[in-house]
């Protein structure tokens, strides 16, 4: 069989898994015209696998026979994609269209809407439509679908107007959205300087403020009230992202005993322990981050999502700075997506300070996407990562994200290890998914 029939059938081979998967939950595959909806993709491994098997092939397939000059083409401009999209998101395009029903709306009145020349907008939108993010339903008319759904505010259009500050509260992909498109996009452009010569700055986003003030407490200054506004909301959100089996499955969190703590370690309001108090609530869970999260952010959300828990102690809001001593011997260390956004010896840190105060019989479990590489994996977990193939094109997208704006990275498997060795930790067993799930003990 030839290279291209051999992804071929890649591709149709998992389109029946893919198909049987929606069909046993009463469903079918979402096409590009539906509005976004979580689907079996978001939660049933199967069908992940499947959906992931066929896009890594079509990818491919398009790869071979696409012109190469068209290709690097189009990574080459692809920094219009980003501005672009900025503008779509901070003018509620989609919640507009939204309103405008499945029939759209023509760019001119778009135009009106957002204050701005619609024979302008409907080439920012065909830009868009080409790439399968809106679509043009009549010459200059266009409506959302589902990946443009994914920008809506889940509020009214008069509810946004009346308070933007708060438009990306329910919003966490759009917040992100804003997030990539503007201080991340401001940062990139930096990034050959960083490569090449960082001088005192751990990060290009540091060259691009011309202070070396760490990201995190950049979003906490007044003046970045909005920017701050919003990537609270991004992260408040982030649980949303990860089917709940991700955390519930990670440990055999039954045979702890009564009143076992588990201490979500750089938490931000604690959405993955949310997930589990539900879940297990025989145990006794500890959300730790900086005053400024906990004070308001993360009792907030606990007051809203589970109040019972904070009331009979089942959950403890806990102000603390993870690069000073963990206070808490605890059972079980939890690390949500923490440890890509530090360099080696920062990252180095914050373990060390967790083994410092375990057990013997403690677990650390770190939740976070494993970097493939390019090639086959050789390494003593290789079986583990089977499932993940080759790098793909948004993680390391992700990565270079992590390297611009904190100096962080996404890590290889090797690098997971060598982290471990270097702080008292011994990697365990390896559980991967859209979230991987990394377990270790004291080495």
């Amino acid at each position: 069989m030839s290279a291209l029939k051999a992804l071929a059938q890649t591709i149709l081979t998992n389109i029946d898994a893919l198909e049987a998967a929606h069909a046993a939950q009463g469903s079918s595959v979402p096409l590009l015209d539906d509005l976004f909806k979580p689907s079996v993709v978001d939660s049933d491994p199967a069908a992940t696998s499947a959906a992931r098997e066929i896009a890594k092939a079509a990818t491919e397939l398009a790869a071979i026979v696409r012109s190469p000059l068209e290709t690097l083409q189009e990574c080459c401009m692809g920094m219009y994609t980003a501005p672009i999209i900025g503008f779509i998101n901070e003018h509620n395009i989609a919640d507009i269209l939204l309103e405008a029903g499945p029939k759209g709306l023509h760019s001119d009145e778009i135009g009106k809407r957002i204050e701005a020349d619609g024979s302008k907008v409907d080439r920012i939108l065909r830009y868009l439509a080409t790439r399968y993010i809106f679509r043009e339903v009549q010459p200059n008319v266009f409506a959302n679908n589902k990946y443009s759904s994914l920008f809506l505010k889940r509020k009214s259009l008069s509810e946004i107007e009346a308070d933007p500050l708060a438009k990306y509260d329910l919003a966490p992909i759009s917040a992100f959205a804003g997030i990539f498109t503007d201080e991340a996009f401001m940062s990139s452009q930096y990034l050959p300087q960083f490569l090449k010569d960082p001088g005192p700055y751990q990060s290009a986003f540091n060259i691009a403020i011309k202070d070396t003030i760490n990201t995190f407490a950049w979003y906490d200054k007044p003046d970045n009230a909005v920017r701050g506004r919003r990537f609270a909301a991004g992260w408040k959100g982030i649980g949303d992202r990860f089917p709940p089996v991700l955390f519930t499955s990670a440990l055999d969190w039954k045979a702890l005993s009564d009143g076992s703590t588990v201490v979500d370690v750089g938490a931000n309001v604690g959405s993955a322990t949310l997930t589990l108090a539900k879940e297990f609530p025989h145990l006794h869970y500890v959300v730790q981050d900086l005053e400024f999260v906990i004070a308001k952010e993360a009792k907030d959300f606990w007051n809203e999502k589970l109040p019972e828990a904070l009331t009979d102690g089942r959950v403890e809001l806990q102000v603390h700075d993870f690069f000073k001593p963990m206070p808490i011997s605890a059972d079980v260390y939890l690390l949500r997506r923490v440890v890509h956004d530090w360099p080696k010896a920062e990252a180095e840190k914050i373990l060390k300070n967790i083994r410092a105060s375990a057990k013997p019989s403690s677990k650390l479990l770190i939740c976070e996407e494993i970097m493939p590489h390019a090639c086959a994996e050789t390494s003593p977990f290789a079986a583990d990562l089977a499932g993940l193939g080759k790098a793909s094109p948004s993680i390391t997208a992700g990565d270079i994200h992590m390297m611009t704006m904190l100096g962080g990275r996404e890590r290889t498997i090797e690098e997971f290890v060598k982290l471990g060795d270097a702080t008292g930790w011994k990697l365990e067993s390896v559980k991967t998914g859209p979230l991987a799930r990394l377990i270790y003990a004291p080495a």
